[in-house]
């Protein structure tokens, strides 16, 4: 069992920054790929940004120019920089990773439990 553990969430004003962080634990043979979601009250969940184990990064429109992803060099944590924040960012946010638990196995998904994060005067 993969797990995740998001920490790095909280309240901040319009046009302030936070840094959310993901790390991974359990058993594993291989993290592919770590990413971040985040969900609004009466939205879906939506992507945000991923990185894949070759630090390939994709970004949500929404994202691009304010947000950045990274990893550790252990490629087990996870780390999103959020800069410029929008009330409209207001959301849980989810840490996913897309990894293999045995080798040559089938890619499975891992979620963490959510980061709250609230962008409000």
């Amino acid at each position: 069992q993969l797990r995740l553990v998001e920490s790095g969430g909280g309240l901040v004003q319009p046009g302030g920054s936070l840094r959310l962080s993901c790390v991974a634990s359990g058993n594993m043979y291989s993290i592919e790929t770590m990413g971040w979601y985040r969900q609004a009250p009466g939205k879906s969940r939506e992507l945000v940004a991923t990185i894949t184990r070759g630090d390939e990064t994709y970004y949500a429109d929404s994202a691009k120019g304010r947000f950045t992803i990274g990893r550790d060099f252990g490629r087990t944590k996870v780390w999103l920089q959020m800069i410029w924040l929008k009330p409209e960012d207001t959301a849980v946010y989810y840490c996913n990773a897309k990894h293999r638990p045995t080798t040559g196995g089938e890619i499975a998904d891992a979620w963490g439990q959510g980061t709250q994060v609230t962008v409000s005067s």
